[in-house]
């Protein structure tokens, strides 16, 4: 195959898993909170959820996934940490990638990822995880 078909094709396949414009989204929604199945690094079927059966629905675009770490004791709350995912719609510069925030005893990561079902592992593992693959196609060969 020629070397510059092989790379047309191999960013037309990154590209196209990784974004998605004007389409709703289908993600995990859980909270670990009220039911710790949903810190698994893959939640199960049951929290497969598409969001736009969300009131909205149709503004939704992103999935995200908020690891919260409550390090010590704050205002009632005992020390803790728990997972969220969720449907979202914040289309900003964080999309596709993770950031994190923190305060007065306790932080958060906050992942975002636009494609079917991305808020499991962190967003910069999936992300890597298919680059690699397309990347070993001549390999292969």
């Amino acid at each position: 195959m020629d070397r510059t078909l092989y790379y047309i094709v191999t960013l037309a396949v990154f590209f196209s898993t990784i974004i998605q414009p004007g389409l709703t989204i289908k993600c995990y929604e859980c909270n670990s909170h009220n039911d710790s199945r949903c810190a698994l690094e893959t939640p199960p079927e049951i929290m497969k959820k598409d969001c736009s059966l969300h009131t909205e629905g149709s503004k939704y675009k992103i999935c995200r996934k908020i690891v919260q770490t409550i390090e010590y004791e704050v205002n009632g709350l005992q020390p803790d940490s728990r997972v969220i995912r969720s449907c979202g719609w914040d289309t900003s510069s964080y999309v596709n990638s993770c950031y994190q925030r923190s305060g007065f005893g306790g932080r958060q990561e906050v992942c975002t990822c636009s494609t079917e079902y991305c808020n499991t592992a962190s967003t910069g593992k999936t992300i890597l995880i298919l680059l690699a693959s397309l990347l070993a196609i001549p390999v292969i060969l």
